[in-house]
């Protein structure tokens, strides 16, 4: 399965679901088949993936060839920030 992130401003964002259910995970949602982040929550969204991130560098990664967090969270972070600047929702499995 996939997971389809839209909005109205920035281009789909495309998720397999281990990956969409891990980020979401991380950003509180338990990784719902659909939903919504408004923009007054994305901003506690963003401060999750990115202490996520840091935690997981400070660790070290396992595996050199896997991909790292960092990397997978990446369009991600820019979606959230594009639409929170602009005070637009992001919703999925709709």
């Amino acid at each position: 399965m996939i997971y389809k992130f839209k909005s109205k401003v920035t281009g789909d964002l495309i998720m397999l679901e281990a990956d969409a259910k891990r980020l979401l995970k991380m950003m509180g949602r338990d990784a719902q088949s659909k939903g919504i982040f408004l923009p007054e929550q994305m901003q506690a969204a963003i401060e999750a993936l990115e202490q996520a991130v840091s935690l997981e560098e400070q660790e070290g990664l396992q595996d050199p060839k896997a991909v790292s967090l960092r990397q997978r969270s990446l369009p991600m972070l820019k979606m959230l920030k594009t639409c929170h600047d602009q005070s637009v929702e992001i919703v999925w499995g709709v």
